[in-house]
């Protein structure tokens, strides 16, 4: 493990803290409070995973393959099958291998969400570990609601040394998308990385708008690889996942960031987001500097949130 990882992975647990302490303190009592596997005691699991916002149709499933799991080993002891309980989670969350395609090729990866889930911030992050991978990067400051919102992407495009597009306050966010695709092409630029405005609460204007950006991108670079992320607060637990769904009616979405995991009681979103939406967590976000935004690992994501230790750790002890 990579000292960036090494740190993020500690931050991770850190911030995944009050989680554990909504989940894992009580999964444990039922291990230990529980001298054989009845349905109570699937009941009682049941209750704790939901309100750990890991979400009715993830539990389910998580449950329903434990059920199995149990019949099929011949397990009577509840603590037999808490590794197979944490398993079915990493299952549920795995992120497919192509799911970082965009990276190596020519890709046009418009980020989306409402105001103040941390967009502008995880596109200037992401801008910055592209840059570090070697990429050529672009910004495009398609958000011309918010004032603010092209200052602060300047700010970080110049901390990640990348280029931007950006348009006047108010100008037509289409436009801006325009000219950043034609830089694109003349410039040769790997991937270019599009902050769009957030609003939901106007569903009509924001399908429109989208509509229209993603006809100018077919029609002056219809060969470009596409993402659509949309970056959800973990803070804010089922609220991100109807936004995602919302989200979802006005775009193809093809991943997930989600930002503010450090310090929130809701950190089992991201499985009940994966699990009902079938859409990947890709980033992760636990803090304010470049390296606070990382790609999604169920394993590590998981063993966070359990206190499982992790090789390397197991190693030391040993």
């Amino acid at each position: 493990m990579s000292e960036e990882k090494k740190g993020f992975f500690s931050r991770l647990k850190e911030g995944l803290t009050k989680t554990r302490n909504n989940i894992v303190h009580g999964i444990d009592s039922i291990f230990s409070g529980f001298s054989s596997i009845d349905e109570d005691f699937y009941e009682e699991l049941e209750e704790i995973l939901i309100m750990g916002d890991i979400g009715v149709k993830a539990t389910e499933e998580i449950l329903d393959k434990l059920r199995e799991q149990v019949k099929e080993n011949h397990i009577k002891e509840p603590s037999a099958c808490k590794d197979f309980l944490i398993q079915n989670i990493k299952d549920q969350m795995r992120v497919g291998e192509t799911a970082y395609e965009f990276e190596h090729e020519q890709s046009i990866v418009l980020v989306i969400g409402v105001n103040g889930v941390g967009k502008t911030t995880s596109v200037g992050k992401l801008a910055g570990k592209l840059k570090a991978q070697g990429r050529k990067v672009l910004l495009a400051a398609a958000d011309t609601f918010r004032a603010a919102a092209g200052e602060q992407l300047t700010e970080w495009a110049n901390r990640a040394g990348v280029d931007i597009i950006g348009g006047n306050e108010g100008s037509d966010p289409a436009s801006v998308i325009f000219d950043a695709v034609a830089a694109t092409k003349a410039r040769n630029v790997d991937v270019l990385l599009c902050d769009t405005a957030g609003r939901l609460h106007n569903k009509k204007n924001l399908m429109e708008e989208l509509k229209k950006i993603n006809r100018i991108i077919d029609k002056e670079f219809p060969n470009a690889h596409r993402e659509n992320l949309v970056v959800l607060d973990g803070t804010t637990g089922q609220n991100a996942l109807q936004q995602a769904k919302e989200f979802g009616e006005v775009a193809d979405l093809t991943g997930i960031i989600l930002t503010k995991m450090d310090g929130t009681a809701k950190g089992g979103i991201a499985v009940a987001i994966q699990s009902e939406l079938k859409i990947p967590v890709k980033y992760i976000g636990v803090g304010e500097t470049i390296d606070d935004l990382q790609k999604f690992d169920a394993d590590q994501f998981v063993n966070a949130l359990f206190d499982v230790k992790n090789e390397e750790e197991q190693e030391q002890e040993a």
